[in-house]
């Protein structure tokens, strides 16, 4: 297969406008961002303003109608500038599922709600965790009954992302926003009695509870209780019944995303350390000449360019699907292959740059160490990395051998 790594014309002026914005406004504040635990206000309209919130988006709908891998070069700029992760997160679960919930999203959908998105009103955050059941969806008890020409959904989200920022109307963005929420609609029939759902946060039968986080502070986690919130027909995502499939789909965006900050995350991380480790002096030499800190480098840097390498094979993956050119399981291999490699390499490369540090590595002042916790948590977010791990053996060897299945 032929492989070219070089950007189209179009992709080097988005990074280069989007590394100028993170230069200007994000860089200096990044540690304000874990002090204060919020990303500035300012900084999500500037965002805005340059249509960052509506980069997948189709150009009839307000989008720049661009593809998931030039996506990956606005969130790479996003990463560099911000090791904590902060404004990843809002970016990158914002494109995955906000893409998601306009593909399968009926046209009045599509109206209503994408365009806002793609204008930066309107955050589109993702809710599948609940306080019994993670990566086991099957075990979510969130309800949603028919009621007329709508729908009434009751029950309880736990450890989401963005639930201050799409609370707070007008705060952060001006419609605030809410989430694409899994409940059941014939819970008789298991995960094909799932439904896929967008829920406002901003209504008033949504409670809303923050948690404290322990990384990536800048952008706010918690808990939200469903009260019989009730909602148009058009909020629907997809069919019903088909709401479980979906969000397979939608993990595979964001897994290939995640794959992506990670990887260039641990990178920034090794280049930083790098830097320091050249001034550091220990024993009358720069810590950058102990062969003990360049076989920890080497390694890193190789393993971390392997990961950046199959995050962008994983975004590729989905431009490929997008156009009709491979199929649903091979992005989702690629995609869950991409998370589990790049999360482990970011993590020992971080790990081994704080030690390049000295005690300075063991403050919150260093953005390496913001780095660690944020990446920390991908160990979980948007699935575990013992589920790529089943999911990659499942696609590899054939579904025939999973335990369960043969259950």
């Amino acid at each position: 297969m032929p492989v070219d790594f070089e950007l189209t014309r179009e992709q080097e002026d988005v990074r280069s406008t989007v590394r100028e914005f993170a230069e200007k406004y994000v860089a200096p504040r990044v540690v304000e961002f874990e002090e204060r635990q919020q990303v500035a206000p300012e900084i999500i309209r500037e965002m805005a303003r340059l249509g960052l919130f509506g980069v997948v988006f189709p150009e009839e709908y307000g989008g720049l109608g661009l593809d998931p891998v030039t996506a990956g070069v606005v969130l790479e700029e996003l990463v560099r500038a911000d090791l904590t992760f902060s404004l990843a997160v809002a970016y990158l679960v914002h494109t995955s599922w906000g893409y998601v919930a306009y593909k399968y999203g009926s046209e009045e959908f599509r109206e209503n709600l994408i365009k806002r998105a793609a204008a930066g009103d309107l955050w589109i955050g993702i809710a599948t965790t609940e306080p019994g059941a993670g990566s086991d969806l099957v075990g979510i008890t969130t309800t949603a009954r028919r009621d007329g020409d709508g729908y009434v959904i009751s029950g309880e989200k736990a450890y989401i992302s963005g639930v201050k920022e799409a609370r707070e109307r007008g705060v952060w963005f001006p419609d605030g926003g809410g989430h694409v929420t899994l409940a059941y609609t014939d819970k008789t029939k298991l995960h094909r009695g799932m439904s896929l759902f967008f829920v406002p946060l901003t209504d008033p039968n949504v409670s809303v509870r923050l948690e404290k986080e322990f990384g990536r502070k800048g952008w706010s986690f918690g808990s939200f209780v469903l009260n019989d919130v009730r909602i148009p027909e058009s909020y629907r995502i997809g069919e019903e019944g088909r709401g479980f499939y979906i969000a397979m789909e939608g993990f595979d965006h964001a897994r290939a995303y995640i794959a992506l900050a990670c990887a260039v995350g641990g990178k920034r991380a090794i280049e930083l350390a790098a830097e320091y480790a050249k001034q550091r002096r220990a024993f009358g030499e720069p810590v950058a000449s102990f062969q003990g800190v360049q076989f920890q480098l080497a390694d890193n840097w190789a393993r971390l360019e392997a990961a950046h390498a199959l995050a962008y094979k994983a975004l590729w993956a989905l431009k490929m699907e997008q156009e009709g050119r491979i199929g649903r399981f091979e992005v989702t291999k690629i995609a869950a292959a991409a998370k589990l490699f790049a999360v482990q390499a970011a993590k020992a490369a971080i790990d081994d740059a704080l030690r390049w540090f000295g005690a300075y590595g063991y403050t919150e002042e260093n953005p390496v160490a913001l780095a660690l916790k944020a990446v920390k948590s991908y160990d979980w977010a948007e699935g575990s990395l013992d589920i790529m791990r089943l999911i990659v053996a499942r696609e590899v060897l054939g579904r025939e051998y999973i335990a369960r299945r043969r259950q």
